[in-house]
Formats: structure tokens, C-alpha cells, sequence
């Protein structure tokens, strides 16, 4: 690369989306910032026969926009697994085996109070229904659906069937059709989905799941009718649970065994019976012709959930599942002005396969301290309850549940867990557009997850090592080195369906995650820096930012031009590389102090230390800004000293990406000539 050009580096940096009544020049929401709105009433129905998923739904629309719409689009994730599908062809790998995807039976508009049929119009993985009368502004409407799909088999695209050895475990998500998000963007965004995640708007969402009766539902949001589904002892459980930091079990393994032992052979007949004498109370008499039933629990139980403010919701359902629980210490939510808090609680439910002290008997500690750091840290969490449940391993996370593996044990585990659950804020509670922008959702999360990881259990799994952060050796600032030296990487603001897999966790989670790092640690440090990321998140939970916003706002709060770094770091791959070019003595005398000449041959300025070492094992750090380097490539510093130096070192911590360490270091001592005084 040639020699760094500072009229690039610190040109002013022109942002994606301009500044207006919607969005401010601070980052914040304008003055004239709206957003649609998206609530649910959903019913569905697993058939274990033939693994479908039914259901009906009634979508309460509101258009707050400042346009009437003329049509709605939705989206149909399910249709990813139709042959065909556009997802067949950009991402073959995904999909080696294909469904009808979802079928939609029946779409109707209520029109002054009944509903109209409408025939929707079916593209790849979206669907526009155009309506009968223009949506005003402000207005809301009612769009009812009736749909199905098969469920397909493990992975899944994220809504799958896994076996275990007590049953199926179905792993449900995006199996309604969800709205699209109309926004001051791009108006409807309607890009399709291809396996890269969502972009949604928030609203309240009732839903029902009807099931087989020995099945556990763990879902999103609040059980509503738990004296309908569970059992006695499992509701005093739960009580118990809600007052304890330690995991009760509500579901043990002998419930398990029991809900799914086959039911027990039905005795021969017996002879029938002599008539009864006249003067016996016995009255009902049992005839050889009658059979001999035993009472049987219903067919069916149908398990009944609400979450508000919440983009999505996702659910697990199993006769195979054990579950526990403990009590998240976080003020309580009321979820009705006339109606008690009720308690909120740390959960994991999972098959016999997962337990053990090195897997899933540990869950529910991690689930605990993932929401109780995060929302201490960073934000409130503001739901209910907080779900980890297992499957096929899947690790993808929804509103207060996250999919993870039956098989993950120890770190991955607990860095798993974390992780997911850090979705709670990134993309949950601060609503980006993970379609386009990936690293606003798995960049942000990584960062903080990582730092959850230093603060559990006196850093028991610290530091974070694993395919999201530092891979190879758990210290970002070399592992990264080989993504920044590669010609080949994409950057951070490339569309993220041209991201392929090779990049997708370096560049999006590790390289996302890992600038923020340098930001927080290296370039404004935690106070600022943590001041202005909760900002951030208060100012866009429940909201659409996009990159634009995050930079603006970073810029404005922090009290710093960012322009530099995010040009460097986000929309190329530039790199810090420093180097020591010689030292030298102020009139060859040491008593007067050294020259220090430092070189910066790379294209991203960050701060950098220089330690300076002397014969006598002393030393002295100096930090060098960025604006060193807004004129020059190379500098020459005078270093107080009366004794020569021993060493002198650039980033002695090794915490800044420097490509080539090579030249960081300069240890040989100078020989400095120093004159004799004539004999007198």
C-alpha cells in the first residue's frame, strides 16, 4: 500500500443518509421522527403427523408515516425452502432440501368492518397485499391471514424438527407472516430474505400455541394461563423459582420420563360380574359387552402468551424437555396498571442429552448474569422473562428466547449464551437493519458479550475465544492482523449479503466488535465512550438507527470528530503500523535528553504509547494522538533524560492492530561521544 495520504485519512467523511427532520446532525431523532406500527393476535398449531405448523393471525396496522400506502408488503420467511427461491441460488450451501415453503390459505382486509378478500401477490420470500382503499396517515386497519407450513428437519433456516431421545424438539420461529418495515429510508424495505436475519417493527403480540399435551411451550413474552397447562407442582415451582438466585427444577427428568413412557397395556377383560344383590348400594354394573377405559389427558393443551413492545416473538415446544428456573433480580413489570407484577425469571429447558455440570445444569447462572450485566451495564432489559432453550444448535436468538445446542458444554456454553442473549439489545431493544447492516447488530453485541465474558465468575471464561472474537489466540489486536493483511476482505459497510461465509464472523462479529474495543479503550476511553453508547441505546431502543445515526451520535456525545476511524475502519480495512526509526541524543549528550523518531506508515492513526526504557531499568510512557499525524508521516520527539536509553518501544501492550511489530522496538544502546576536559 503506498505511503499514507493525511488529505484522505482526515478528509471530512460524508455519511450515507443525510440529515433532516427525521434524523438529527447529533444522531438523535429529529424533531418530525415517525414509525409505523405492527401489533399481533396469532393462533397456531403444531400437527406432530405430518410437522406442520398452522395458523390464522389478525394484524392491527398503524401507518404513522407522513404518506397514505397504497399497499402493505409482508414477509414469508418460509418461502426461503421453496425450489427456486432466490435463497437457492445465492446460498446453495443452506439449502439441500426444500418445502412449499408457506402457503397462505386466505388474506382479507377489514373494510368499514368486514372483511374483504384480498388475492396477495407472492414474491420469493415477500408478499403485498394491495388494498381496497389507500392506509391514510394515522389511520390502522386489520389484515387477517390464515397460512401453513411444513416444519423442515434440522437447521432449518432457524424453524426446525430435531430429534432426541424423549422426542421431537420443534424449534419455531418466523412462522407467521411478519410486516415489513415502511420507514423515511427507503419506504418499504422489502429486501428479501435470504439467511441473513431481520427487520422489523415493534407492536404488542398475543399469541396461542396449541400442542400435544405432554409438551412443554417455552416462548417468548409471558405465560398467561399457566393454571391451564402446567401442573400444580410445576406452578409451585415456578413461586419458588421467583425467589430463589438458584435453579429450580419445574420440569424434572422423572416428569420427562413420565410424560413420554408409552401408556401401560390395557388389562384382558375380566369374567362379568354375578348381578347385583337388590339391597347394594352398587348401582352401575359394567356388561361384557362394554370396554374398560382408563381417563385419558386431553388431546391437546393450547399454551397462551403475550409480549409487548417487541419486534418478533419465537417459541420451543417438546414432551422432551426438562426445565429450570430463577429469579432475575431486575425491578418488577407490571403489565396492566390494575394488575400485580408479576416475577421475572431466568429459564432454560432442554433434553436429557444437555444435562450435566459441565452443560445445561449451568444455563440458567449464565441466562441470569447475561441480563442482570447487560442491563446493569448498558440498558434495562424490558420483558419478562428470559428463555435459553435446546435444539439442534442453531444459536440464534429472538426477544426473550434464544435457540442454542443440546450439545454445547463449558466455554462455548457460556459464550454461546451470553452472546445470544446479548440480542436482547442488538438488534431487539435498538432496532438496526440487520438485512443491510449486519455489524450494528452482531459487531455491537460481540463487543459487549465480550465483556461480559471478563466479568463472570472472576473471568471463569475470559477472555472471549471462540469463532466471533479473537480465535487463535484470545488477544484481538494480533488475531485481527491476518483480516486487515488481506486483499481479499470485504469492509465492514459492504452490503451483508456480499459477505460470504469465509467473512462473515471476521469481518461482521469480530472485526464489528473489536472496533468498538479500540474506540472505548484505546481512543476515548470507557467514560466517554460508555456515556455515549447508552445514549445511543436509549435514545434508538424500540427504533430503526442506522449506521449514519450511530456515527453521528458517537461524533456528538463523545465530543470527538470520529471522521478518521470511521473511514478507516468501517469503510476500508486500514490498518495502524508504527515504527521506531532511530534514536539519538540531544548534542550527542544523553544528560540532555534523547530524539525519538517515530514513523507511522499505516493508514489508520490510533493513539499509540511509546515506553521509553533507561540503562538503570526506569521508564516513562507517552501517549501519541492522532493529530501527530494530520501533517506528517514521521516525527521526531524530545525525551527528558540524563542517562542513555535502553529500549524504546511503541505499543509495549500489544493492544492496538499494528500489521508489522517488526519496527515497534528499538534496543540498541547508542554510543554517545562524550569530550574529555584537558588536563590543567
Amino acid at each position: 500500500m503506498p505511503q499514507p495520504d493525511a488529505a484522505r485519512i482526515f478528509a471530512p467523511l460524508a455519511y450515507p443518509d443525510p440529515v433532516n427532520s427525521y434524523r438529527s446532525g447529533s444522531g438523535l431523532r429529529g424533531p418530525s421522527a415517525w414509525q409505523n406500527r405492527a401489533d399481533y393476535e396469532i393462533k397456531v398449531t403444531i400437527d406432530q403427523t405430518n410437522k406442520t405448523v398452522s395458523g390464522n393471525e389478525i394484524i392491527t396496522y398503524t401507518n404513522n408515516s407522513p404518506d397514505d400506502l397504497a399497499v402493505l408488503w409482508l414477509q414469508l420467511d418460509q418461502n426461503i425452502y421453496r425450489e427456486g427461491s432466490r435463497a437457492d441460488f445465492s446460498s446453495p450451501e443452506r439449502h439441500t432440501h426444500h418445502t412449499d415453503g408457506m402457503v397462505i390459505e386466505s388474506v382479507s382486509v377489514d373494510d368499514d368492518g368486514h372483511p374483504a378478500p384480498v388475492l396477495p401477490v407472492i414474491s420469493d420470500t415477500r408478499m403485498q397485499t394491495v388494498l381496497p382503499h389507500p392506509l391514510a396517515k394515522g389511520g390502522k386497519l386489520k389484515l387477517r391471514i390464515v397460512w401453513h407450513y411444513v416444519v423442515p428437519g434440522p437447521w432449518g433456516g432457524r424453524t426446525a424438527v430435531t430429534p432426541s431421545k424423549n422426542g421431537d424438539i420443534y424449534e419455531i420461529a418466523q412462522f407467521y407472516p411478519r410486516m415489513n418495515v415502511y420507514d423515511d429510508i427507503r419506504g418499504w424495505d422489502t429486501a428479501p430474505y435470504l439467511g441473513q436475519e431481520f427487520y422489523l417493527d415493534y407492536g404488542d403480540i398475543d399469541y396461542s400455541v396449541t400442542v400435544p399435551s405432554n409438551f412443554i411451550v417455552a416462548g417468548s413474552g409471558a405465560l398467561l394461563n399457566p393454571t391451564e397447562v402446567l401442573t400444580r407442582d410445576q406452578q409451585d415451582r415456578l413461586a419458588q423459582a421467583a425467589k430463589s438466585d438458584q435453579r429450580v427444577m419445574i420440569r424434572t427428568q422423572a416428569d420427562v420420563e413420565a410424560a413420554t413412557a408409552p401408556p401401560p397395556a390395557r388389562p384382558a377383560p375380566s369374567p362379568a360380574p354375578e348381578p347385583a344383590a337388590k339391597d347394594t348400594k352398587t348401582t352401575a354394573v359394567v356388561s361384557k359387552d362394554e370396554k374398560v377405559t382408563s381417563p385419558e389427558l386431553p388431546a391437546t393443551k393450547t399454551w397462551h402468551f403475550r409480549m409487548d413492545n417487541t419486534r418478533d416473538v419465537a417459541f420451543m415446544a417438546s414432551a422432551a424437555f426438562l426445565w429450570d428456573a430463577a429469579k432475575l433480580n431486575l425491578p418488577p413489570l407490571s403489565p396492566a396498571p390494575d394488575k400485580p407484577a408479576a416475577p421475572r425469571l431466568a429459564m432454560s429447558v432442554y433434553p436429557v442429552e444437555a444435562v450435566g455440570s459441565h452443560g445445561w445444569d449451568r444455563s440458567t447462572s449464565y441466562v441470569k448474569h447475561a441480563i442482570e450485566y447487560f442491563s446493569g451495564k448498558w440498558y434495562p432489559y424490558p420483558w419478562p422473562n428470559a428463555i435459553n432453550a435446546a435444539g439442534h444448535g442453531a444459536g440464534m436468538e429472538y426477544p426473550g428466547i434464544v435457540f442454542d445446542g443440546m450439545d454445547d458444554r463449558d466455554p462455548m456454553l457460556f459464550w454461546i449464551t451470553t452472546h445470544e442473549l446479548g440480542h436482547g439489545w442488538f438488534p431487539m431493544i435498538v432496532g438496526s437493519n440487520e438485512r443491510r447492516h449486519a455489524f450494528m447488530d452482531e459487531g455491537f453485541n460481540t463487543f459487549i458479550d465480550a465483556y461480559a465474558s471478563d466479568h463472570f465468575n472472576h473471568g471463569e471464561f475470559a477472555p472471549k475465544r471462540d469463532a466471533e472474537y479473537a480465535p487463535d489466540t484470545g488477544k484481538p489486536a494480533d488475531d485481527i492482523i491476518k483480516l486487515l493483511k488481506d486483499p481479499e476482505a470485504p469492509v465492514l459497510m459492504a452490503p451483508v449479503e456480499t459477505v460470504s461465509e469465509k467473512y462473515r464472523h471476521p469481518i461482521t462479529y469480530f472485526k464489528g466488535a473489536y472496533g468498538l474495543t479500540l474506540l472505548r479503550e484505546q481512543i476515548l476511553g470507557p467514560d466517554r465512550f460508555d456515556r455515549a453508547f447508552r445514549r445511543y441505546i436509549a435514545t434508538w431502543a424500540f427504533h430503526h438507527p442506522t449506521p449514519s445515526d450511530f456515527f453521528r451520535l458517537m461524533n456528538s456525545e463523545a465530543g470527538e470528530d470520529l471522521s478518521w476511524f470511521w473511514r478507516g475502519w468501517y469503510f476500508n480495512n486500514w490498518a495502524p503500523d508504527y515504527a521506531v526509526s532511530n534514536v539519538t541524543y540531544v548534542d550527542n549528550d544523553p544528560h540532555k535528553g534523547a530524539l525519538v523518531r517515530v514513523a507511522s506508515k499505516g493508514w489508520l492513526p490510533l493513539p499509540v504509547v511509546l515506553q521509553i526504557t533507561w540503562m538503570d531499568g526506569s521508564s516513562a510512557r507517552i501517549t501519541i494522538p492522532t493529530e501527530t499525524w494530520l501533517l506528517r508521516n514521521d516525527v521526531t520527539l524530545q525525551i527528558a533524560g540524563d542517562q542513555p536509553i535502553r529500549t524504546a518501544i511503541l505499543d509495549p501492550d500489544r493492544v492496538i492492530p499494528d500489521v508489522d511489530r517488526s519496527n515497534n522496538s528499538f534496543s540498541q544502546v547508542p554510543t554517545a561521544t562524550v569530550s574529555t576536559p584537558a588536563p590543567q
